[in-house]
Formats: C-alpha cells, structure tokens, sequence
C-alpha cells in the first residue's frame, strides 16, 4: 500500500492482492485502483457538489415514504375499514424487492438509467394512489412505489462514492441529513392537506368526500417526486460511472468521463489517465482477461456476498462476534423503527381523544414539531462520536437506549404535552441513533469484506422491516402493543451495542 500523505487517503498499489481478492477479477481491481487515483487527483469540485444534492433525493425519498404511510394511516383506515398494517406490509415488500432489483440493474444497464428512473417510478405510482377506490388499489400501488424508493441508496451510494475522491468519502455520512429532512417536509405537507380535510375522528361513517386529505397530500408528494426527478433528468447531467464503463471493456468512454468531470470542476490542465494506462494494465496482466458481459457485470456484483467474503467476515472469533452484532443491530432495529413509524401517528390521534385535543389538525401540526427536533441529530451525532469517553459504541448505545426509553415512557402520559415532549425526546435521540449506525457499520468491515457485510446487515434490515406489519397484524391497533414492542427492541438493541468490541473513533478503517 502507498500513502498519500497530502490528502491522508491510502491508496492501493496495482498489485495488491486482497484488493484482487475483493472482485475476484485482478485486471478490473488494478484498473478500479488506476480510477480511484485519478479522481482523488480530480478532487472534490462542482460536479460532485451538484451529485451531493441529486442524489440526497434519494435519500430524501427513502425517508420520506415510509412516513407517509404512517400519517396517511388513520384517514384511509377510517374510510376504507381494512386492517392498516396491509399498507405497510405491501410497502416493505416493495423496498426488498426494489433495493434487489435497481442494485443488481444498476451493473448490468448501468448507473444512469437506475438513477433516471427510481424517482419517476415513485412519483407517477403515488399520484396515481391518490385516486385508490379501495385499499388492495392502495396498498398494491404502495408496493410499487416502494420499488423505485427501494432502489435509491443501493444505486445513489454506488453513484456518489464512485465519483467523489477519497479524501471526502465521509460525505456519505453527512448525506443522512436528506434523510431527516425527508420526514420534515412530509409532515409539514400533511399537517395542514391532511388537518384540514379529513373525517372527524370520532365520525362512525368516513365518506370519499369528506376525507380527501390524505389523497391531496399523496398528489402533493407524488408530485414533488415528480419535480425531483425533473431536476435529475433536466437539468444535471449525470455521467456514467467510470468504474461501469471500465467494467464493461468501455475504457475509451471512461476516460471521457474523468476529462469531463476534471473539465466541470475547472481543472483542465489535471495530468489524467489516458486509455493507454488502462490499456498497459490489460498487457500487464494478459494471462487474466476482463469479463466484460452482463453477465461478468452480475457475478462482480454477486461476488461480494461469495462464501469466501462472508467466511472472512467470522475469521476470528472478535471479527464473528463483531459481524454478528451489527447484523443483529440492523434486524431489530429494522423492525422497531418501521413499527413505531407505522403507528405512531395512529396511537398520538387516539390518546389525543382521550386528553380531549385528538383533533386530526392538532395531531398532524405534532408530527412536524417531531419532525423539526429530529432534524439536528445527524448533525450532532456527528460531534459526540469524536468524544474521547463516548466514542462510536458509547454514542449509539446510549441514544439507542433513550429512544427505547422515550418510546415507553410516552405511553405513561397523562396530558398531550407531556406526551409531546416524550415523542420530541425521541425524534431526537432516534436521529443521533442513525447517524451514528449509518457511520459504524461500514468501519466494522474489513475493506475487502465491506460489501458483504453491509449487504448482510442491510438484507437483516430489510426483512425484519416485512415482519413489522405482520407482527401489527396479529396486535390490538387500538393499544399500546406496536408501541410497547418498539420500544423494547430499542432497549435490547442498545444493550447489545456495548457489547460491540471494536470502537472505530480515531481509528482507519480496516
């Protein structure tokens, strides 16, 4: 390995062979290397400023409907008279189903066609949800918006690291602020479309015509996905991955890409690569030819979750016991946060009744006060993890912790203002709780390892994110269960973190 001391960045000579290992294809590492030093000689610049903010979209969007599920919740119950957790249920089915299909796609049609279209897929299928005459119609059409939600990080990640340097791959984490902002102006939107025309909640009879609002908040949301995908369609344009076009023999196009993102950035007189490096690297390495089929593309993205890379991920009895962990963090937490999120709004309308404030207004302007506290704990979450006596481990366990608490607690009030300070608590704490899993997950892996092991704990999440709605099904929704249950997967969650026996603060990941 050699170091770049002037942007602290390690980067792998030609010949290192646990990078080969990585891919199982050599001559596509060594190439993937070459690629990886010429954009950190690119630098950070306009083009990848531009990239933060489409593809934050996508992270604005895998936020955004899984709230609008739950705040659109008790309207469609009212009417409709079905058991809500089929909404979730077909939404979650949905996420697996896109994150599997657009990831995988993204390496054999490329990037920029799954970019261009993930955020189209949600937009038109959640318009066209607002015209539901009946819940299967709703929740069928959930499901397929959630195929272009679910595709959004697997493919905006893959786009955004490969094409910004190294040096400012933290970035990444600092992209979860979309992510609460997604929530934010989901609730702003429906406080006053869904306040405002909805059934009374005490109505015994919801009528179509009487209960418009979760229909105009789902035009408004469709909508705006619309207008998000304009804006990635229209007006920034996204260039293929070079690492893709390498991938697939296309070395000339991927040489154009680099010039074209130097050009964007104001660096012209930037010394490149030219074809004929990536050409010697082919010399160099003649007795290994690259695949350069569809299929080639798949099995390079398959080879990630290969026995040989999940074998390495348990080589060790700390590295099993570390793997293990994360992968039990990311279940529980799947299922807590999507069963909490789903019920949420539910459970604040019915013991808002109870106070005697359960007005659908005063419970939709709650959710965007939640919202708004939820909003600094990326940024914070940030700042405690550098703590010398928190650390990464201390931070989430202790937020993890709180969450669950909080959570529990609010089922104790007695008046809505204490069980909207409780809910603000945990807005808060849940938010520092992401920030930080978010950023210790991949430090936890070894570099040759990381894509297993994320795509293990993101498969964990995923389906214990189905089994939420399944659990809801077979609990009262007039109760406090989905609550309760929430907020002791929180509690378990945390306690497992401080058994966690790596902490990554201050440290280079493996």
């Amino acid at each position: 390995m050699s170091d770049d001391k002037d942007s602290g960045v390690h980067v792998s000579d030609d010949g290192d062979q646990d990078t080969d290992a990585y891919t199982g294809d050599a001559e596509y590492q060594r190439k993937a290397n070459l690629l990886n030093g010429a954009m950190q000689e690119i630098g950070m610049g306009r083009y990848q400023w531009a990239l933060f903010v489409v593809t934050g979209f996508g992270w604005f969007a895998d936020n955004l409907w899984p709230v609008v599920t739950g705040l659109i919740l008790p309207p469609v119950v009212q009417e409709f008279q079905f058991q809500g957790p089929f909404l979730k249920l077909g939404q979650n089915i949905g996420l697996l189903i896109g994150a599997v299909f657009w990831g995988v796609g993204s390496d054999v049609w490329g990037r920029r066609i799954s970019f261009n279209i993930t955020l189209l897929v949600t937009g038109v299928f959640a318009v066209a949800a607002g015209g539901s005459p009946n819940y299967v119609a709703l929740c069928a059409f959930a499901s397929v918006w959630s195929i272009g939600v679910g595709g959004n990080l697997p493919v905006d990640s893959a786009i955004f690291l490969e094409f910004i340097p190294a040096s400012h791959q933290y970035l990444l984490t600092v992209l979860s602020i979309w992510w609460a902002f997604g929530q934010l102006i989901g609730s702003l939107i429906a406080w006053p479309l869904i306040g405002n025309f909805s059934c009374d909640v005490e109505a015994s009879v919801c009528r179509r015509e009487d209960n418009q609002g979760w229909r105009y908040f789902l035009y408004a949301m469709g909508g705006l996905m619309l207008f998000l995908w304009c804006i990635r369609f229209f007006l920034f344009k996204l260039y293929e991955s070079p690492k893709y076009l390498m991938g697939r023999g296309r070395d000339e196009q991927a040489i154009e890409v680099l010039h074209a993102v130097a050009e964007r950035n104001g660096k012209r007189n930037v010394s490149l690569l030219s074809v004929e490096d990536l050409v010697g690297v082919s010399e160099k390495g003649q007795q290994q030819e690259i695949d350069t089929s569809a299929k080639g593309a798949i099995r390079r993205k398959l080879s990630s979750l290969s026995g040989n890379h999940v074998k390495s991920l348990f080589a060790t009895r700390k590295l099993a016991y570390s793997t293990s962990l994360i992968i039990v963090l990311w279940a529980l937490i799947g299922l807590a946060f999507p069963l909490y999120n789903a019920f949420v709004t539910y459970f604040l309308a019915t013991r808002g009744a109870d106070f005697g404030d359960g007005s659908t207004y005063i419970t939709y302007r709650n959710q965007v006060i939640l919202s708004v506290i939820g909003v600094p704990g990326a940024l914070i979450a940030g700042y405690l993890v550098e703590l010398p006596f928190l650390g990464r481990r201390g931070t989430l366990s202790i937020s993890t912790l709180l969450t669950g608490a909080f959570i529990l607690v609010s089922t104790t009030a007695r008046s809505s203002a204490a069980l909207l300070g409780w809910n603000c608590a945990y807005s808060f704490t849940s938010n520092v709780m992401y920030g930080v899993l978010y950023a210790l997950t991949p430090e936890l892996f070894p570099t040759k390892d990381r894509g297993t092991g994320n795509a293990l704990a993101a498969a964990a999440n995923r389906v214990f994110g189905i089994m939420a709605p399944i659990i809801a099904l077979y609990a009262d929704l007039t109760t406090s269960v989905p609550i309760y249950i929430s907020g002791a997967l929180f509690l378990i969650a945390g306690f497992i973190a401080l058994l966690l026996p790596f902490d990554s603060r201050g440290k280079a990941a493996l």
